[in-house]
C-alpha cells in the first residue's frame, strides 16, 4: 500500500464517518428529539405524506440504518442509496418550493448529500471499512464500487423515493387563493 492509498482510505473514512453520523443523527432527532415521532409524524401529516406516523417511523428508521451502514461501510451501495431516496422525497416535498439554496431552505443541502453518498458508493468505502473487512478484494467485493456501485446506489434510490411520493404523497391543498 503506498501513502496516497493509506491517505485516500482515511480520506474516504472520515467522509464516511461524517456524512453517515450527520444522518443517523437527523434519524435519532426524529425518535427522540423535541416533539418525538409524533412530532414527525405531525410533520408528516401536514406536507401531504399520509399516513404520517408511518412514514415518521420510516424516515427515522432509515436514516439511522443508512447512516450508521455507510458510517461503518457496510454493502456501501446500499445505504447510499437509502440517502438517495430520502433526500430526493426531502427535496421534492419540502424543499424544491424553495429553491436551490440552503439559505432559502432550498435542496442544496439535500442534492449534497445524496450525491456524496454515491461517489462512496461509487469509489468504494476503502480499506478501512466492514466491506473490506468482509470482502477484501473478492468477486462480491467488485459489486460494492465502481459502475455497480453507482447504478444500485441511483437506480435502487430513485426507485425507492419516487415509488415512495407517487404511492403516499398528496400535497396538501393551498390555502386562500
Amino acid at each position: 500500500m503506498t501513502a496516497y492509498d493509506s491517505a485516500a482510505d482515511v480520506g474516504l473514512l472520515i467522509l464516511r464517518l461524517v456524512l453517515g453520523l450527520t444522518m443517523a443523527a437527523h434519524g435519532y432527532n426524529k425518535f427522540f428529539g423535541k416533539g418525538g415521532l409524533a412530532g414527525t409524524a405531525g410533520w408528516f401529516d401536514s406536507m401531504g405524506m399520509k399516513p404520517g406516523m408511518f412514514h415518521a417511523r420510516i424516515a427515522a428508521t432509515t436514516e439511522v440504518t443508512a447512516g450508521l451502514g455507510l458510517a461503518v461501510g457496510l454493502l456501501t451501495p446500499i445505504p447510499a442509496a437509502g440517502f438517495v431516496a430520502l433526500m430526493f422525497v426531502a427535496a421534492w416535498t419540502v424543499h424544491r418550493k424553495n429553491g436551490f439554496f440552503i439559505v432559502k431552505e432550498g435542496w442544496e443541502y439535500n442534492l449534497i448529500l445524496a450525491a456524496s453518498a454515491v461517489g462512496l458508493a461509487t469509489t468504494g468505502a476503502g480499506r478501512f471499512s466492514l466491506d473490506y473487512a468482509l470482502f477484501g478484494t473478492s468477486d462480491l467485493a467488485s459489486l460494492l464500487h465502481g459502475w455497480w456501485g453507482l447504478t444500485i446506489a441511483v437506480v435502487l434510490g430513485l426507485a425507492g423515493g419516487i415509488g415512495q411520493l407517487v404511492i403516499f404523497y398528496r400535497p396538501p391543498a393551498k390555502q386562500g387563493g
